[in-house]
């Protein structure tokens, strides 16, 4: 009874498929998160009759044969870089992207990794890092004197000083694009590594052809859609609910089968 394994391994997968949408739901808040779509194929098939067999000794072969499907797996979970929306915050350190790209953030470690998560801070030596304390390379220092700090679109960072018409120039903020963004490897806290998936990081400045432009005051939202989430997530429980129910018939045609005399 080949429907009970092929139901169960439906089920599996709307599982699966519920719990990818309840964690774009559950960031629907988070700065910078990309909602995530689970993919699935279709398992092995016995060929019972193969496609293109002969049939006779004239020459005539089999046209579609007698395949049975085995159930279904999951193929992928991707990531949609669709732009979140901005939302204004007004204070100096926030940055969003605008287009594509990721800030650079050296971790504890030495290895570098990539966010969208503009949200930065100040460390007690002035180091502009994230909300982790992770230095955002490469390392712009602000001095405790600086009485306003300006960032351009292209990442340029200013200070204003008591006496001084002109800002001072403390540094660029550079920016990584990869050729594969759904093969970065997610790691939590906003952030990502690169893979052999991901290729190798493109480093530039913002604005530059292929990198987005960074705009001060503002946060990337999260790009999840609560109504299309909803509405996935309603998709996901009847379709669970209908695996189960081949469940359930295959037992029933399996009691029938006990109870023959």
């Amino acid at each position: 009874m080949r429907a009970l394994s092929i139901g169960a391994t439906g089920m599996m997968a709307q599982q699966l498929n519920v719990e990818v949408i309840s964690n774009n739901i559950a960031n629907m808040s988070t700065t910078g998160y990309k909602r995530q779509r689970a993919e699935f194929q279709d398992l092995l098939y016995q060929q019972e009759r193969h496609v293109g067999s002969p049939t006779s000794d004239t020459g005539t072969i089999l046209p579609s044969g007698v395949q049975v499907g085995l159930g279904v797996k999951t193929a992928a979970i991707s990531r949609d870089d669709e732009q979140g929306a901005l939302a204004k915050t007004d204070n100096r350190l926030d940055v969003a992207l605008q287009g594509p790209g990721f800030f650079n953030v050296q971790l504890p470690n030495g290895d570098t990794a990539y966010t969208r998560a503009g949200s930065f801070q100040l460390a007690a030596d002035g180091t502009i890092v994230t909300a982790d304390g992770y230095p955002v390379q490469p390392a712009i220092v602000i001095p405790a004197n600086a009485k306003d700090v300006v960032i351009s679109t292209a990442g340029e960072v200013f200070a204003y000083f008591d006496g001084q018409v002109q800002p001072q120039n403390l540094g660029q903020l550079e920016l990584s694009t990869f050729i594969n963004d759904n093969g970065l490897e997610a790691e939590g806290n906003n952030l990502f590594k690169e893979t052999t998936a991901s290729g190798a990081p493109t480093v530039g400045v913002a604005g530059q052809t292929g990198f987005g432009t960074i705009l001060q005051g503002y946060l990337e939202g999260s790009n999840v859609n609560v109504v299309s989430e909803i509405t996935n997530l309603i998709q996901a429980q009847r379709a669970y609910e209908m695996n189960s129910k081949s469940i359930e018939t295959a037992d029933q045609m399996l009691q029938t089968i006990t109870q023959l005399r």
